[in-house]
């Protein structure tokens, strides 16, 4: 059994999976992208010389791009073929980090998303690695919930 963590105790970033419209998808090897920025405009104000204000624009969510290790499943490659051909499939879906006991500690909900590109693996006869896939997905909205 694990031992118990600590709130401020950093996590592995190696235990995660990945859920769309609430089913498990596979183990990805690899999920990047899953951010937010808002944007500001700068507002300098006449006489004060102190500091600029700042006025919120708008924010916007990074793509995600999903990697894993290529199977005999082509789920993601239908999805994307479907987007491709004009039949967009939005889904939402989840990251979710557990730590070292399979608890899970915190999780990323992503909103109508839909995927843009897809990359097939590079494949190469003298090497030894994993034939690899990687879907990239814009979205709508990005929360993140915490387990207590």
């Amino acid at each position: 059994m694990a031992p118990p963590t600590r709130l401020n105790d950093a996590i592995g970033a190696f235990r995660f999976k990945v859920e769309l419209d609430g089913l498990l998808v596979g183990g990805f090897s690899e999920v990047t992208g899953v951010g937010s920025e808002t944007e500001v405009m700068e507002f300098p104000e006449g006489g004060l010389n102190t500091h600029v204000h700042y006025w919120i624009k708008q924010t916007k969510y990074t793509r995600i791009v999903l990697k894993r290790g290529m199977t005999q499943s082509s789920e993601l490659w239908d999805w994307y073929d479907g987007v491709a051909g004009g039949n967009v499939q939005r889904k939402n879906g989840s990251v979710i980090l557990y730590n070292h006991g399979g608890n899970e500690i915190c999780r990323w909900n992503f909103f109508e998303a839909f995927p843009v590109k897809w990359i097939g693996p590079s494949l190469n006869a003298a090497g030894n690695s994993l034939a690899v896939e990687s879907i990239e997905i814009v979205h709508n909205g990005l929360k993140a919930i915490f387990s207590k």
